[in-house]
């Protein structure tokens, strides 16, 4: 069935995207997989092309249109050029971190940080998880003791994405004592006393995403980088895994789809007992399952993007997104790997890439475990 989600606009914005790739990072991704971080020239190049300044107002330096369909064509090019893992730094965001930017912060705020997002010459960071502490956000316990006009902050994070690069780490900090009601959200720059990178982190996968432990020592922050109001950080955080999560799966099912093209490809092409190994009625019938499901998957997932854009996506239906397009993505990629044969194990091939950079997905932004347990709950068992 034919996708209704873009228009001629998104099409335009598509193919520039799709040249900016092919000429700023295909060429360079070795590159960036070997040190294990994208260079900085990347976000900025990004920004240039207008994809971090969609939804920020005109007034500091975007374009003031807030339509998620924008990020979704960033994450479906890079997935079709086998590039996700660069990408996935920018996407983060994005995606991710924008919302925050845009939602709790003051017009002073704004006017701080907003125009350096844009032009991705301000790179951010979000970071909740604490060695000790993955998807219970209640347990953090990196704190935050007022002093004056500073916040002095204690603590350690872990696996944040654009840990290295950022300039701008939105921080969840316990104020108080309440479990919810005692989390905040600090904004901590890259020059603050105190705060320091700890390791870059190494990883199964997405070796060209930089993924770093972050330490606060008596970390003084100024009050004026609080992000809405003290103690509604749990929030200000939950109020905005739904986007996160549907941009999760949105790269998930892209790179499901992407997978999905190469082994196409590869078995029209290569030969066994003087034919295609395609005309095999168990390969046939193996790829007609898996085009079937990804086909299905793509137009729940549009719709899921269209309520976001509404401001109608619940987190229900964002989890069921998540979990759903991510374990597609597992499946398929691991099917397409076996199809390839003994190629699909060699890194020369995208597909072997692929292969090793899917499986974080079902465990970051929520793990599976977690999204059907938002969703059961809302079943209303007893």
């Amino acid at each position: 069935m034919k996708r209704i989600l873009f228009d001629d606009e998104h099409q335009a914005y598509r193919e520039s995207v799709r040249a900016f790739l092919e000429k700023e990072v295909v060429p360079r991704y070795a590159a960036f997989d070997q040190a294990g971080i994208v260079p900085r020239d990347l976000f900025t190049g990004l920004g240039t092309l207008g994809a971090f300044g969609i939804a920020i107002p005109e007034e500091f330096g975007g374009a003031g249109v807030p339509d998620f369909r924008y990020n979704v064509i960033l994450q479906e090019e890079a997935a079709r050029a086998a590039v996700s893992p660069a990408i996935l730094g920018p996407a983060l965001h994005a995606d991710v971190c924008l919302p925050y930017f845009l939602d709790l912060t003051t017009e002073e705020q704004k006017a701080r940080w907003l125009p350096g997002i844009a032009s991705g010459e301000l790179i951010t960071a979000v970071a909740m998880t604490e060695p000790g502490t993955g998807s219970d956000l209640s347990g953090i316990r990196t704190k935050a003791v007022r002093d004056g006009d500073h916040y002095v902050v204690d603590g350690a994070k872990t696996f944040i994405t654009n840990g290295i690069n950022a300039d701008l780490v939105v921080v969840a900090v316990r104020t108080g004592e309440h479990p919810h009601r005692g989390l905040s959200l600090l904004v901590v720059e890259r020059d603050t006393p105190g705060f320091e990178r700890g390791r870059k982190l190494e990883k199964v996968g997405l070796h060209a995403q930089d993924t770093a432990e972050l330490v606060f020592t008596g970390a003084r922050v100024p009050v004026a980088n609080l992000l809405g109001t003290e103690g509604e950080g749990f929030f200000g955080l939950t109020r905005n895994l739904p986007q996160e999560r549907i941009s999760v799966a949105v790269s998930g099912l892209a790179q499901a789809a992407a997978a999905f093209d190469w082994t196409v490809a590869y078995v029209r092409e290569r030969k066994a007992f003087g034919k295609p190994i395609g005309a095999q009625q168990v390969i046939r019938h193996r790829l007609a399952e898996l085009a079937t499901e990804i086909e299905i998957a793509q137009h729940y997932l549009d719709r899921c993007i269209l309520a976001l854009n509404d401001g109608e996506l619940s987190v229900v239906d964002a989890a069921k997104a998540k979990w759903w397009c991510t374990e597609l993505q597992g499946r398929v990629v691991d099917a397409c790997v076996q199809l390839h044969g003994g190629y699909g194990y060699m890194l020369e091939y995208p597909i072997a890439r692929a292969w090793q950079d899917s499986r974080v997905t079902r465990i970051y932004a929520g793990t599976t475990e977690i999204m059907k347990e938002i969703i059961g709950r809302d079943l209303d068992l007893g």
